[in-house]
């Protein structure tokens, strides 16, 4: 096939602007020859749920889907009944990006709290969290969290732990979105279960597509006594897929465990998404102490792989022009800037030197 893109294009809009890993290509091509048993009776699927035990816990069972919005939505159904409503923060994915499928899909109520990081606390969830057994008002049963979160900030082990217990002892349970799981451990330096089953999570969306697979996520139950019908439920939800060792096969590659010192692929693509984003910040940063950039503040502390900014006016579109990025509150002229397992550090470089042309 002749490629129709220009492959020097370079951009800073979405860690799903990057193509696939090439180890994860390779993954998908050594599982294609022969048949295999179709809908998740595959040699790759069953050897998935072992990978997942070895990083989450001997518990820990997966349902591997097509895409993140899927997981949440098929991973929250399973969570609640029809009464039930979620609470999240006002910045949560499954609030702003999934085109209402949790409300029209699921039928779930969204009970969003504005937080400025992107993060919840029990204080924060305490807003939203009353008014059980009130038949006029949907059941606060679930709280969501993201980790990283939409903003690019990170939850410590405690901070996610205080989440889960304040949840659990008012009779609700805690969810995952880990879209950008893999950029939180690798910026965190802790084992995937350190955050997540050893500190109370009971059920996580866990993202591939952002670090570098074709197209693969999963819902993986942490409790099973806070999940129910996943197995007809993700049916119903379209997200069964009929050849699934091929999206098995990319989280295979991704989490497989390895004696490599630099870690397990998903490990090693994250920590460079997040070395990119340090790079661009530190950038600036000496663009602005020594002058050739002027009029950028930053909005966030870049944790992972993410860098929030504002700009002066104008400047966001003419910048565009080389590099593309997305707008995160127009109305402040905040700007996105998003690293990937594949962005160089002549990309970054390159970017810095038009930001300090343009200002």
């Amino acid at each position: 096939m002749t490629t129709l893109h220009d492959t020097a294009v370079r951009g800073f809009a979405s860690d799903n602007y990057s193509g696939v890993h090439p180890e994860i290509l390779a993954a998908i091509a050594a599982a294609n020859d022969g048949h295999q048993i179709a809908y998740g009776e595959d040699a790759y699927t069953a050897r998935l749920q072992e990978v997942f035990a070895h990083h989450f816990g001997a518990g820990a069972q997966a349902f591997p889907v097509f895409n993140g919005t899927g997981a949440n939505v098929t991973g929250l159904q399973s969570m609640l009944p029809r009464w039930g409503a979620v609470i999240a923060a006002s910045t949560a994915h499954i609030n702003v990006d999934e085109g209402g499928a949790p409300e029209r899909v699921a039928g779930i109520k969204i009970l969003n709290v504005p937080t400025d990081d992107g993060k919840l606390t029990p204080e924060l969830v305490d807003r939203e969290a009353w008014g059980w057994g009130d038949e006029h008002r949907a059941q606060p049963l679930v709280v969501s969290i993201t980790q990283s979160t939409e903003l690019g900030t990170l939850y410590t082990p405690d901070e996610i732990r205080a989440l889960a217990d304040h949840a659990h002892e008012r009779g609700m349970r805690l969810h995952l979105d880990g879209a950008r799981l893999s950029n939180a451990a690798a910026a965190l330096g802790l084992p995937l279960r350190a955050f997540t089953t050893d500190v109370g999570v009971d059920v996580l969306s866990f993202g591939g597509t952002k670090n570098g697979a074709l197209g693969g996520e999963a819902v993986l139950v942490l409790d099973p006594a806070a999940s129910d019908g996943l197995l007809f439920l993700r049916k119903l939800n379209m997200q069964l897929a009929s050849k699934m060792r091929f999206i098995s096969a990319q989280l295979i590659a991704l989490l497989e465990p390895t004696s490599d010192p630099a870690g397990e692929l998903y490990l090693r693509s994250a920590r460079h998404a997040n070395a990119m984003a340090q790079r661009l910040r530190a950038g600036v940063e000496a663009g602005l102490a020594d002058g050739s950039i002027a009029g950028v503040a930053f909005t966030q502390p870049t944790q992972s792989n993410g860098v929030f900014a504002t700009l002066p006016d104008g400047v966001a579109e003419r910048l565009r022009a080389a590099f593309r990025f997305y707008d995160w509150d127009a109305s402040r002229n905040e700007v996105r800037w998003m690293c990937s397992f594949d962005t160089t550090e002549a990309d970054v470089d390159a970017f810095v030197a038009e930001l300090a042309r343009l200002t």
